[in-house]
């Protein structure tokens, strides 16, 4: 079966569609999120609704659960504090109600899926080193383990350390894909669909092949000034409009 494996959509309905319209392409049966549906960007609303709608799962991030309720928002940037605030606004009692109810980590077959960390769920570090995932590998009880939050695509192995899987740089296409070893345990970030921070401003999303242990990272372009436009109109910060043209 072939799922995509789409992290932070961060309420980016221009990618979103892209994204999906890319995966159903290639037969993808199921679609599972890393957390942060919400945040950032404009269309919030919209990008839950497929989100819920779509067969697979979604886990909880932490803007996903800051836009649920009137948490404090202080240890969020001011750009990021600001979208929060303008996405409470837009969200029904039932958006935030689906939102507060998503689990932080599940457990699909083979894989985990968890936004940020497993060792600390909720406590919305980053693994960006080899020490950070040390500790949520020494947690993890599947093979492989996909998370987000990072926006940038990268891959560690137990004990190993970071794992080139993919090239970032590389554009998609027929071929690209590769064949996941079998140990040891894999710590995979699938990157951003809706705000990339790896310099490369399409949108990455990956397709995994359970049967087969494939993987296959997806960069996919988007109408991006449609996406800059709409942050705009919606009064939210120029520069969460302008970092998408960047992917920074």
């Amino acid at each position: 079966m072939l799922c995509a494996i789409l992290g932070d959509v961060h309420a980016n309905l221009q990618a979103l569609e892209a994204v999906l319209a890319d995966a159903r392409g290639y037969g993808c049966q199921e679609f599972h999120f890393l957390g942060d549906v919400v945040g950032y960007n404009a269309n919030p609303v919209e990008c839950l609704e497929i989100v819920r709608n779509l067969p697979g799962v979604c886990v909880l991030g932490n803007h996903d659960e800051a836009s649920a309720d009137n948490c404090s928002l202080a240890d969020f940037s001011v750009n990021a504090a600001a979208s929060i605030e303008w996405t409470r606004t837009q969200l029904t009692p039932d958006h935030k109600t689906w939102l507060a109810a998503l689990r932080p980590q599940r457990q699909i077959r083979n894989a985990t899926l968890v936004h940020a960390t497993l060792d600390s769920p909720t406590g919305w570090g980053y693994i960006r080193t080899r020490e950070e995932a040390e500790l949520s590998l020494a947690c993890q009880r599947t093979p492989i383990c996909f998370i987000g939050h990072t926006h940038v695509p990268k891959a560690f192995g137990q004990g190993i350390g970071e794992i080139l899987l993919f090239d970032r740089n590389e554009e998609g296409g027929e071929g690209k894909g590769i064949q996941l070893p079998k140990s040891p345990k894999l710590l995979i970030n699938a990157g951003s669909v809706g705000q990339p921070r790896d310099g490369d401003w399409r949108a990455a999303y990956l397709i995994h092949d359970e049967e087969s242990r494939g993987l296959w990272l997806r960069r996919i372009e988007y109408d991006v000034e449609a996406a800059r436009n709409a942050v705009l109109a919606a009064g939210l910060p120029s520069k969460l409009a302008e970092r998408l043209k960047t992917g920074s």
